[in-house]
């Protein structure tokens, strides 16, 4: 059964989607992409969330994940306990932080490194 918010991988063409609507038949053959929390890269890839006014800041990893052509994080977003999904793409060229604006009180953030997958706050 495939859940709201949820991100599946499909492995032959490396679309990502993520299910806006959940169905009891699924989403065929693409895998779901899962929530990673611990980090034993030498990179970190666990998203920081830090309160700050009139929002969040999310910032990948502890120390800044690199952000190069072969190695960088593709989009930050935050997920918040008031329906919202808040996503920024990003560049190789940027810095791995988001600042996102909502008055949620209960929030959690992913991330995609287009080397080691889907990452999540703890």
């Amino acid at each position: 059964m495939a859940k709201r918010n949820e991100l599946y991988k499909c492995s032959e063409s490396g679309n990502i989607v993520e299910v806006l609507v959940g169905s009891e038949s699924g989403v065929g053959s693409m895998q779901l992409l899962k929530e990673n929390t611990t980090d034993a890269a030498t990179e970190k890839h666990v998203p920081v969330v830090e309160k700050i006014a009139g929002g969040y800041r999310v910032t990948v990893g502890e120390v800044e994940h690199p952000m190069t052509e072969e190695h960088s994080i593709q989009w930050i977003e935050l997920i918040t306990n008031n329906n919202e999904v808040l996503r920024k793409y990003l560049n190789p060229s940027d810095r791995p932080v988001a600042e996102f604006k909502t008055d949620a009180t209960e929030v959690y953030a992913r991330e995609y490194c287009n080397l080691h997958g889907l990452w999540r706050s703890k």
